[in-house]
């Protein structure tokens, strides 16, 4: 196709971005009062229940929100535009982090219609990486599942290669020695992790997993607003980190857990994580960690399959 135009999103684009996302759920399916799955059409699923398949972008409603918060400065979203219909959408997060990654622009989402999809997932990356070079960011960075065939070879085709992997591990969550300190921190502000270091929870950028977890983005909906979530500032033998903490959906006595911090994950901060986990009622933590943090966990962390690349080039 030779008539893609790549532009910012805009607010009126929330509808056809939706509906890129919604057509990449193959089964919509819903919980009833027995906990039993079943298969239903969209229309009879709530909110929440939409949101449950895939985030912000499953409903118009949630969705809104989401493109709007992105707009007032949470990321730069993008679409490409073919005879004046949205066919493709790129999400992307500016951010700072500790070397190896620096300053970059970094690549969250892309979606794309199945018609020419090749060829509008190129246009949308060579519009993402001429606005990369425009913000005079150096560095441009996606990620992609261990297995995504399709993303690794768009990746590829613009020279992106292989910067690191992270993998999801879980272990229990135990009573341990050592002094800390917690306190509720509702501060959004992402200039609070600037050049800071992710150990835990990077799936992306850091940048990307603040926006979508910290801002009170989505609380009009009421069972994301009853969600039991905790945003804190730990304190643990001199090592500051901002945690983010929430019940994993289905399994209420796990922990989900994501750490921005200034230094990687050392173990007396695992110690009293771990600690603090357990008063708070929960009995397994679920971390997402680069391959070089594994061992800070110990002998009792088991992975449980799941593996995210990122990949990463020069702008």
């Amino acid at each position: 196709m030779n008539d893609l135009q790549v532009r910012p999103a805009r607010l009126e684009d929330t509808a056809p971005i939706s509906l890129l996302a919604r057509a990449g759920v193959s089964a919509w399916q819903q919980a009833d009062s027995t906990g039993s799955v079943h298969d239903v059409p969209y229309e009879v699923l709530t909110i929440y229940d939409r949101w449950l398949h895939g985030g912000p972008w499953m409903s118009v409603e949630t969705a809104t929100l989401h493109l709007n918060h992105l707009l007032l400065g949470g990321g730069l979203p993008f679409v490409v535009e073919a005879a004046g219909q949205v066919v493709g959408y790129a999400e992307t997060y500016p951010g700072s982090e500790a070397a190896p990654v620096g300053d970059h622009l970094h690549l969250g989402q892309i979606l794309v219609a199945p018609e020419h999809a090749e060829a509008i997932a190129d246009a949308l990356l060579t519009g993402v990486r001429a606005a990369a070079k425009a913000l005079k960011l150096p560095r441009l960075t996606a990620a992609c599942a261990s297995g995504d065939s399709a993303s690794a070879a768009l990746y590829a085709r613009h020279h992106l290669g292989l910067l690191t992997s992270v993998q999801r591990m879980t272990l229990p969550a135990r009573t341990g020695q050592g002094f800390y300190k917690v306190s509720d921190h509702p501060d959004a502000n992402p200039m609070q992790i600037k050049g800071w270091q992710m150990p835990v929870g990077r799936i992306g950028s850091a940048r990307q997993r603040w926006e979508l977890l910290w801002p009170l983005t989505l609380q009009a909906v009421p069972e994301i607003a009853r969600r039991r979530v905790r945003r804190v500032q730990m304190s643990a033998s001199g090592q500051e980190a901002l945690i983010y903490c929430e019940e994993r959906p289905y399994d209420p006595r796990q922990a989900e857990l994501s750490l921005w911090a200034p230094r990687p994950l050392t173990g007396q901060l695992l110690t009293a994580l771990r600690d603090w986990c357990h008063k708070e009622g929960y009995r397994t933590l679920g971390m997402t960690v680069a391959e070089d943090a594994v061992a800070v966990l110990g002998s009792e962390a088991e992975s449980d399959g799941f593996r995210m690349e990122i990949y990463a080039c020069p702008t």
